[in-house]
């Protein structure tokens, strides 16, 4: 039995949470299985996109909260880049300087993923979380099921390893965008969407329950929207507790913008918040007055 070690980049908990995954104990040669019709889960080969556009910018803040009191620890920043035939994803989290002094974190992430099926060509995750360092640059042959990787602690001292791929297959930055292209609108009350990634040398299996519509749900510091909400598969262990529950509130429109994510963690719990939003696709419909 194979998982992603505890010790993973505070990008990588932000886009498992806007997701609204968490990366279940399974090897990766788990069968998976879909269980949701083709008509609300795009194609994993091929989605077309109809959710964002070059230039759209998002900033998340997040807050970590310990003996009740809610302190700001960092922020992340998405961007999308027009490079021809291909999209340029990147993710840039950094702690707040009055925050270093208890964990540093510097993470960058850049997906390169083509247009006409949103699936990554490569792959690059730049990780500095306090004593720890990770380079790893994956390239995707997706004709072939094959990705190369070159990874290790710095990119001078990174290594080669080949892998093969069950499929077609995401990383953790893609995902975040093809999610955005299912239609939630079609999904019944606890109802279930599985996916795949490959990420730190193996492919995995999630999952993400269905919630419902949330109306007037208020997002800190943003007001009131009207909201689809999602809840993951949490596994017990040095991160979560038995019958922990991490919550996702998604905009209810055409953008499908992740708006909040409350999560608990072994010690406290962590709350993501939709700080800023600049060159989105469509009009911003579900903010309510």
């Amino acid at each position: 039995m194979s998982k992603i070690p505890v010790k993973t980049s505070m990008i990588l908990a932000l886009v498992l949470g806007l997701m609204a995954f968490d990366i279940p104990e399974m090897s990766k040669q788990h069968e998976f299985k879909q269980s949701v019709q083709d008509v609300i889960v795009p194609e994993p080969c091929r989605s077309e996109n109809k959710a964002f556009q070059a230039g759209e910018e998002i900033i998340y803040k997040i807050f970590y909260n310990w003996n009740f009191v809610w302190i700001p620890a960092g922020e992340v920043v998405f961007r999308v880049e027009d490079l021809g035939d291909q999209y340029h994803l990147s993710a840039r989290g950094r702690t707040y300087k009055s925050y270093d002094w208890f964990f540093k974190v510097r993470d960058d992430y850049d997906t390169y993923i083509d247009k006409n099926t949103l699936l990554p060509k490569i792959s690059v995750r730049k990780v500095h979380e306090g004593g720890y360092r990770l380079y790893d640059k994956v390239t995707f042959d997706q004709d072939r099921h094959k990705a190369s990787s070159m990874r290790g602690k710095t990119q001078e001292s990174a290594t080669p390893h080949q892998f093969d791929l069950d499929g077609c297959m995401h990383d953790i930055l893609s995902i975040v965008y093809y999610a955005r292209n299912i239609n939630f609108d079609g999904l019944s009350e606890g109802q279930e969407i599985p996916v795949k990634i490959f990420l730190d040398k193996e492919t995995y299996p999630l999952k993400v329950s269905y919630k419902g519509k949330e109306e007037k749900k208020r997002v800190r510091g943003n007001g009131k929207f009207s909201t689809h909400k999602f809840s993951p598969q949490l596994i017990a262990g040095e991160v979560f507790k038995e019958n922990d529950q991490m919550m996702i509130w998604v905009s209810d429109d055409k953008n499908r913008l992740p708006l909040m994510i409350e999560s608990p963690v072994s010690v406290g719990s962590v709350k993501v918040v939709l700080k800023s939003y600049k060159g989105l696709r469509h009009e911003f419909t579900s903010e309510l007055d």
